[in-house]
């Protein structure tokens, strides 16, 4: 690992934009009880639906909370992706 590496490295402390994709339909007026994140749905061609959540997380402490209350909801949690170096954001 060189020094200019170092910094670069997620913590557990470290602000991260995360995509959740979840089984079944959330509605967006869910966004602020789930940390501000944009939600959208999609229907599959088995015509199930699958809500993606997209947002910028403080800390894994908050992407902790937020995939709580997905479990508590009972919404199968499908994946859940660090996308801030996908979209050119440092996390």
């Amino acid at each position: 690992m060189t020094n200019e590496d170092k910094g670069k490295h997620l913590k557990l402390w470290t602000p991260a934009t995360y995509a959740i994709t979840v089984e079944g339909r959330l509605d967006e007026t869910w966004s602020e009880r789930l940390g501000g994140m944009n939600i959208t749905t999609r229907t599959r061609g088995d015509e199930s639906v699958v809500t993606t959540l997209v947002g910028r997380m403080r800390d894994q402490a908050q992407l902790t909370g937020v995939l709580n209350t997905l479990y508590e909801m009972h919404l199968p949690i499908l994946s859940v992706e660090n996308v801030s170096e996908v979209s050119g954001v440092n996390g």
